[in-house]
């Protein structure tokens, strides 16, 4: 029986030191096979997520240039209600240089029906009933006073101009 029992013990601790070794071996590399498994990870996780993180600071900074503007139009917009008063301010102006060119044009119209009516014309009128016998005296009087009417229209426009 003790050879029996030899060989039973002799497996069973030759078992027991296959497993040993075995544990040995497999914690000697866990190490590096741990390593392995993060380095094969680094590899493949790395370039996604540095392109993932380049494209968020591009979000970024047009996110950033957004705020601005956003900031910029709002700021426009509160200076806009500050420029209603500005804007009364230039009707009110406008209206009154409607209203003063109506009174140079009417002050216009008046000068020229004035002109018509002008000294000159009515004398001629006085003396054409005044002489009506003369017919050619008439005449050169009535030249006379449109070459006066037109040399005092004249004189008129260029001191207007």
């Amino acid at each position: 029986m003790s050879f029996n029992s030899d060989s039973e013990l002799e497996v069973k601790v030759r078992k027991a030191t296959e497993r040993i070794s075995e544990n040995m071996h497999i914690v000697a590399n866990e190490p590096s096979l741990a390593f392995y498994r993060l380095q094969e990870h680094v590899r493949k996780a790395l370039n996604p997520m540095v392109d993932r993180r380049s494209d968020v600071n591009k979000l970024h900074v047009e996110l950033q240039g957004r705020c601005y503007d956003m900031e910029y139009a709002v700021g426009a917009l509160k200076s806009m209600n500050n420029a209603n008063e500005c804007f009364n301010n230039i009707g009110e102006s406008l209206k009154n240089a409607i209203f003063l060119k109506q009174q140079l044009k009417y002050e216009e119209s008046r000068r020229k029906k004035s002109d018509s009516n002008s000294v000159y014309k009515r004398l001629s009128a006085h003396i054409t009933i005044d002489l009506p016998e003369l017919p050619e005296l008439s005449d050169v009087v009535r030249e006379t006073a449109n070459k006066v009417e037109s040399m005092m229209s004249k004189a008129t426009h260029s001191a207007s101009s």
